[in-house]
């Protein structure tokens, strides 16, 4: 924990106590020793039984789960106390954020591969005050006329269109899938008055298969909602 050089001594650990695997699961929250994952650049199934990639694919995994972020920076200020369950029992939410944030790598990843760059034609957590600002936008459909501020995931900006996009992945079911259906189709009818804007909405989990019957509901109103399955088949390039 604290290491300034986290990558190199995460791998000299893992080369010396390769045992030391079975631990990761665990800061994740997740009983599996095995974790399936998918990127932009395929799916991969990491084995914390027995090492089955390099150290390298490892590490990505590390990265981008934001473990190495974890432990570099003190979030979790006892390793132990959240390894044994004491800090993960507690902090529901904090493990719900992170798998938001996975959800919004994975999409930002796609984006990317798009041929989209950041800063320039798209924008991440964008509040919908700046969107108006930057581009002369009236959103006051959205904003409730500047009374309520709301903050997009990402923003795309084409040369004539501007894509609001909310990205979210549920492994649980709840009445927070609910609301959130409910939410975004309110924000689907809102949207649909405003010339130049598209609202997308990336979202995929088990989670679905209880809150289905509302997921439905907002398709009826939203036709761009798309899943994981969605953006391995190019739907960024085919629609943005």
């Amino acid at each position: 924990m604290g290491s300034k050089s986290i990558e190199r001594d995460f791998e000299d650990i893992i080369v010396k106590y390769p045992e030391t695997l079975k631990c990761i699961p665990l800061l994740l929250a997740v009983c599996s020793k095995e974790i399936s994952v998918t990127d932009a650049n395929g799916e991969y199934k990491f084995s914390f039984r027995k090492r089955n990639y390099s150290i390298e694919e490892y590490k990505m995994f590390m990265r981008k789960t934001k473990l190495f972020d974890l432990l570099e920076n003190h979030i979790v200020s006892n390793l132990v106390d959240y390894a044994t369950g004491v800090e993960t029992g507690l902090d529901s939410n904090g493990r719900k954020n992170r798998g938001g944030h996975l959800m919004e790598n994975f999409v930002e990843d796609y984006i990317q591969k798009a041929g989209y760059i950041k800063g320039e034609s798209y924008f991440k957590e964008m509040y919908i005050h700046q969107i108006e600002e930057r581009w002369n936008m009236d959103l006051s459909a959205i904003s409730n006329h500047g009374k309520m501020e709301k903050r997009f995931d990402f923003v795309i900006k084409t040369n004539c269109q501007i894509y609001i996009i909310e990205t979210n992945f549920y492994t649980g079911g709840g009445s927070k899938l609910n609301e959130t259906s409910r939410s975004y189709k309110t924000l689907a009818q809102e949207v649909a008055v405003i010339d130049g804007v598209t609202f997308i909405w990336f979202t995929d989990g088990s989670g679905w298969h209880s809150a289905r019957n509302n997921l439905e509901e907002t398709f009826d109103i939203l036709d761009t909602v798309y899943n994981i399955r969605d953006l391995e088949n190019g739907i960024l390039r085919t629609l943005v």
